[in-house]
């Protein structure tokens, strides 16, 4: 709630200051509720694209999401008629959050799963709706304001390292990052940081993992 409530605020900040109608801005938290995609789409309004740029850049910004579904079909199974509206919600925070949290026995997993992804997009909504309001109030500078999104991730990526207690993944994951970050021009540096990060991960559990586990070289 802490975190969508600010975050959905900066983003309603950020499209206040290009001037996007407020309902709009509203209707994007609803319809869109793609957290980093959402604060791009401002810039994307904002430069007038064309709707085949926006399609073409929105689906590889988003396309680590079809990992997210791949790993929760599984999981998401007996969920029926909330199915579609699972996996329209799921988020990188509501994926941290199903992977983290452990569900009692006893509750059923489907309204556990359904709450917890409308309760983050409700917070998101609700976050953006305060956003609108403190734009008309017009009370403070709002340069850099989109950088609460990467301090999130920074968060969530500190709370899976606490959960799974190995470094290795980290190890992979930066070391990929910052060779697309000298190496990969900007358009692509995501989509090839989420292809060789997993191609690296495969590579890692080839090696060093075997059937009861990882060795402990993390």
């Amino acid at each position: 709630m802490m975190g969508y409530l600010l975050l959905g605020s900066a983003f309603a900040l950020l499209a206040g200051s290009f001037n996007l109608d407020k309902v709009a801005i509203i209707l994007m938290s609803v319809f869109i509720y793609a957290g980093a995609l959402q604060f791009i789409t401002v810039s994307f309004i904002n430069a007038k694209l064309g709707l085949l740029d926006v399609f073409i850049a929105s689906f590889f910004i988003s396309f680590r999401q079809a990992f997210y579904s791949l790993s929760f079909l599984k999981k998401y199974h007996h969920t029926a008629t909330a199915k579609p509206y699972l996996f329209f919600s799921l988020t990188d925070e509501t994926y941290g959050l199903i992977t983290t949290i452990k569900i009692d026995k006893s509750l059923n997993k489907k309204y556990c799963y359904l709450f917890l992804s409308l309760f983050n997009q409700s917070y998101w909504i609700i976050g953006t709706i305060l956003g609108v309001l403190l734009n008309s109030i017009n009370l403070f500078d709002i340069k850099g304001i989109e950088f609460s999104l990467t301090a999130l991730f920074v968060v969530l990526a500190i709370q899976q390292h606490k959960i799974i207690k190995k470094l290795s993944p980290f190890i992979i994951a930066s070391a990929v990052s910052l060779f697309a970050l000298v190496f990969v021009s900007q358009d692509n540096m995501l989509l090839f940081s989420i292809v060789f990060s997993l191609l690296g991960f495969f590579i890692y559990n080839k090696i060093f993992t075997k059937k009861d586990g990882y060795k402990k070289y993390g």
